[in-house]
């Protein structure tokens, strides 16, 4: 079978290679799952380059997300059945046309969901879920995030709504606000290339407070998140897309009690109650199926061009998942 592999760490359009691998065999409590589309994700690409927070064994096969149909059950395996349609993230090596997964990590998705919003179902709209819980906002409060036009806050904006949430979202410029505008995303928009931004978030909020925040820059921009929260404020940091350190004002922390809290969503996903997960998928399902989420598509590459697919000029210039489709 073919498989996108990399032998190194490194720039992913570099170091990643289409490979003839073996087709892997399911153990006991794993199913074999033939691929229809997989996503490619940033924690995917960060993966590559060995600088993601787990290191795979090398050589490795990228990808962590798919949907795709059951192909060969292990022994052990109930519930589930030969040709079922299933959803998997947090996996290794869905850049295939085959994979292993655990019976524990299938998720089955009804026909009202199409391959394209199935195969980036789960990561980022289940980081924004959990981000909510994470930072125990409830309904009326609000949260600001920064980089809204991203997945993760593209998920936020739709579906903190559906919990009476409100939400801030920041994008840089008038080009990435029409990104939400696009999406229905209308409300609460601001542009922070605008020197009065500050200034248009304290319209909005008007006597109330904001009790979180979602940073996924960094730097100065992470920073200015804070000096935005209420008294007893939160603040979730989630990424450094300006790729400089997190810049504090201690007087922001000090004389509102602010905290400012590190969130992984991959390691979250692992220790949730089996419960709870079940709970937060089927309010993804329920959303997706109901026209509530929208998950945009930036192109479809077929697994042969995963170079061109994960490359700068690509990835730089997308409006939405990029999507492999072995």
């Amino acid at each position: 079978m073919r498989t996108a592999t990399y032998n190194e760490f490194g720039k992913p359009s570099d170091v990643l290679g289409v490979s003839d691998s073996p087709t892997p065999d399911p153990k006991d409590n794993e199913v074999r799952i033939k691929t229809v589309l997989s996503s490619i994700h940033n924690h995917d690409l960060v993966t590559i380059k060995g600088e993601y927070g787990n290191k795979p064994k090398l050589p490795a096969t990228g990808g962590s997300e798919a949907v795709g149909t059951i192909d060969a059950l292990g022994s052990e395996v109930t519930g589930f059945e030969k040709g079922q349609r299933v959803v998997v993230s947090g996996v290794q090596g869905t850049w295939a046309e085959y994979f292993i997964a655990p019976v524990s990590s299938l998720i089955p998705i009804p026909d009202a969901i199409d391959d394209e919003m199935a195969a980036q179902l789960i990561a980022m709209p289940m980081s924004a879920l959990l981000l909510i819980e994470f930072l125990n906002i409830k309904p009326g409060q609000w949260i600001i995030q920064n980089a809204a036009n991203g997945a993760v806050g593209e998920s936020m904006a739709m579906l903190a709504p559906t919990r009476k949430i409100n939400t801030i979202n920041l994008v840089r410029s008038k080009k990435s606000e029409q990104e939400l505008i696009d999406l229905g995303i209308t409300d609460n928009n601001v542009v922070t290339d605008n020197d009065d931004w500050k200034e248009q978030v304290k319209k909005i909020v008007g006597d109330a407070q904001i009790s979180g925040a979602v940073d996924a820059v960094g730097g100065q921009p992470g920073g200015e998140l804070v000096s935005m929260l209420g008294k007893h404020g939160v603040m979730a940091s989630l990424g450094v897309m300006s790729g400089k350190p997190l810049m504090l004002d201690p007087s922001d922390l000090i004389f509102n009690l602010a905290q400012v809290k590190g969130f992984w969503a991959s390691d979250m996903m692992q220790t949730i109650s089996k419960e709870d997960m079940q709970r937060l998928t089927g309010e993804l399902i329920e959303n997706a199926a109901n026209g509530t989420l929208k998950l945009p598509t930036g192109g479809v590459y077929d697994l042969n061009d995963i170079q061109k697919a994960v490359s700068d000029e690509v990835q730089s210039d997308k409006k939405g998942k990029i999507l492999i489709k072995p």
